[in-house]
């Protein structure tokens, strides 16, 4: 009896569809099928590849109303949050359609010492690229990974969450409509069962986004068949409020960051620290934030609502788990909480009297919570958002850009974005990634989709030419030539470089002379 997975609304509880879990052998059969596919799609040009992927923008912006209904069942989100997902991979998309065939170029590279040769790099497909996707964003968290692999010339093979299952079922949908590009990709189901025979089946490439726990789990195994792995892991990102920030705008856009998508974002603002002489004013004003954002259900396309449910009952535990933990060691909770009615929607929380013995300051959450810490100075500001395992994100607040970039550079985190929150991550030019616990390995941007190709080096031109100097150096019997040849070329001063020339001479000097005196002497015998 074949195994079905249902898709329930987390806002509800209704079912409202299910499909069919991927076996282990429909696994690996999509993985082999790719693989026998890949020959044709990367031997098209990467224009062909962007025009086919052309068609499929349009397919996505026709199709926008049914995405957003999809999302909004999946997730629990507002139909317009929905949208922006699908907002945020068109814009993707788009610039990868306009960019590849730039990036993907064949570009020639400086010879060195081989003057007479030609050397070129090419970029060029893995192969097979397995993408495992999440559920906070399963469209956003898929889709351009998916596209820039395509671009790269690569063949896919998509394991979305089971949480979202129906946004699987949707983009394998989305993609059949397009007869030109439905042969290179294939989706399976399932829960981590699936993923992990998904990366059993030996796929050439991974792309990861999700826990730092699976993300180490999914190394361990790509480690025996030497796959490389890209992973896109959980964070702990910090907002720093310094002497010079706007408090009125940090608070309303601190508080965007900490409560949006109901806190389920890998780059939410997960801790705030705020310099002590303003520390009381932005809490006023965060506190009124908070208070203004609602939380709830609807099926219109505009909400009265904010925030959602949380889609995972899973992390519902974990939120709980860590509020718990905070209040018993001394946090104070000014506005927000869980909602009475056995449900899984919030009330955005403010927490203050917060410290880093707690496991909301150093651990994800993951929820619509915003702990403020108030710090003596900037310099503790920075250390504390160092103190931590993750590196994803971070934003520095103050009027003085000058002053918050100094700042950001001294914060650990793979991007920071100064005066807002999250925005950074919907730069389609600006690569995004993490450091330390939050993983390695970059989406958006030319490296995003460079990551899909590995670099292939190639040298050309005829034989060896005997006055080259690489020529020179390979042969016997040149080794003072080739010093000479080294200090001139390398040497670091104008002395340097002289005295290793003048060295050659004085040596041929010295062998002409010792040449002639024994001319001489065969003569006079």
């Amino acid at each position: 009896m074949t195994e079905k997975l249902a898709f329930t609304n987390p806002a509800t509880g209704v079912q409202f569809g299910e499909v069919a879990i991927s076996t282990p052998e429909e696994t690996k059969r999509a993985v082999q099928e790719m693989r026998q596919a890949f020959p044709a799609w990367s031997a098209k040009s990467v224009k062909e590849r962007a025009g086919i992927l052309h068609k499929l923008q349009r397919a996505l912006i026709e199709a926008r109303d049914e995405i957003s209904n999809t999302l909004n069942q999946d997730c629990g989100k507002s139909r317009q949050d929905g949208l922006l997902e699908l907002f945020v991979a068109v814009d993707m998309l788009a610039q990868y359609r306009w960019q590849a065939p730039k990036w993907l170029k064949r570009k020639r590279v400086h010879s060195g010492l081989y003057i007479f040769k030609r050397c070129y790099v090419e970029y060029r497909p893995y192969g097979v690229v397995a993408i495992i996707s999440p559920w906070n964003y399963p469209f956003t968290l898929s889709l351009p990974p998916m596209i820039a692999a395509l671009l790269a010339g690569n063949t896919v093979v998509l394991k979305p969450s089971e949480v979202t299952a129906a946004t699987g079922v949707l983009i394998e949908k989305l993609f059949a409509k397009i007869p030109e590009l439905a042969p290179f990709v294939r989706v399976v189901h399932g829960d981590g069962k699936v993923g992990a025979a998904l990366i059993g089946s030996k796929p050439d490439y991974i792309f990861m986004t999700g826990s730092t726990a699976t993300g180490k789990k999914i190394m361990q195994t790509a480690a025996e068949t030497l796959t490389p792995v890209a992973l896109e892991l959980g964070g702990k990102d910090a907002m720093l409020v310094l002497e010079g920030a706007d408090l009125q705008a940090a608070a309303r856009w601190g508080a965007w960051g900490a409560f949006f998508n109901t806190g389920q974002t890998c780059m939410a603002v997960e801790r705030v620290y705020v310099v002590e002489s303003r520390y009381d004013e932005f809490l006023k004003y965060a506190v009124q934030q908070a208070e203004a954002l609602k939380s709830g259900y609807s099926t219109e396309a505009d909400s009265p609502y904010f925030m959602g449910p949380v889609t995972d009952p899973r992390q519902v535990k974990i939120i709980d788990e860590h509020l718990k933990d905070a209040l018993e060691k001394g946090a104070k909770v000014l506005v927000g909480g869980k909602k009475n009615d056995g449900s899984a929607f919030y009330n955005p929380i403010v927490l203050v009297n917060v410290d880093h013995s707690m496991k909301l300051m150093r651990e994800e959450t993951f929820g619509p919570i915003m702990p403020i810490m108030k710090v003596r100075d900037e310099a503790e500001a920075i250390r504390l958002a160092n103190d931590n395992a993750y590196g994803l994100g971070a934003s520095v607040w103050s009027q003085d850009i000058h002053h918050a970039k100094q700042v950001a550079d001294r914060i650990e985190a793979g991007s920071i974005i100064i005066n807002d929150s999250i925005a950074q991550f919907g730069v389609p030019m600006l690569p995004f990634g993490g450091t330390k616990d939050s993983g390695f390995g970059r989406t958006h941007g030319e490296e995003g989709l460079k990551q899909f190709t590995r670099p292939y080096s190639f040298a050309v031109g005829g034989a060896p030419v005997k006055i080259d100097i690489a020529t020179i150096l390979r042969e016997n019997g040149h080794y003072k030539l080739a010093t000479a040849i080294l200090g001139v070329i390398y040497g670091t001063t104008l002395k340097q470089k002289w005295e290793t020339l003048t060295q050659l001479f004085k040596k041929d000097k010295k062998a002409s002379a010792s040449a002639n005196v024994k001319s001489e002497s065969v003569a006079a015998k």
